[in-house]
């Protein structure tokens, strides 16, 4: 399955990224994409999209992901709400993962006395 996202392609704290078609499976490492459609510069806010590409490719059945779906939808090149996007912080993820191993550890030093 065919994704539209977000590529990487910048130096340390001075982010830019293409916005490539790829597999879903894989990641855009090293330029092994199908096709770049696009280029978004979150420093200066500048955004370049070839919008008849993009309309190509989900039209064949390329799925945007969240990010590049609110990308284009702030552009009008598709029409709908955004969506929320928000990703776990690793505080959070460590917090949970903590709370299901310490009752582990209390039951099994209490069935080994």
């Amino acid at each position: 399955m065919l994704v539209i996202r977000l590529f990487r392609a910048s130096r340390k704290n001075q982010p830019f990224f293409k916005i490539v078609v790829t597999d879903k499976r894989n990641a855009p490492q090293g330029g092994c994409f199908v096709d770049e459609v696009g280029k978004y510069n979150p420093l200066t806010k500048e955004k370049s999209l070839n919008t008849e590409k993009i309309k190509y490719w989900l039209g064949v059945g390329a799925q945007p992901s969240a990010t590049v779906y609110n990308l284009l939808v702030s552009e009008k090149i598709i029409q709908g709400k955004k969506m929320a996007v928000h990703k776990k912080s690793k505080k959070e993820k460590k917090e949970t993962n903590s709370e299901t191993t310490a009752p582990e550890k209390e039951t099994a030093a209490a069935t080994t006395k």
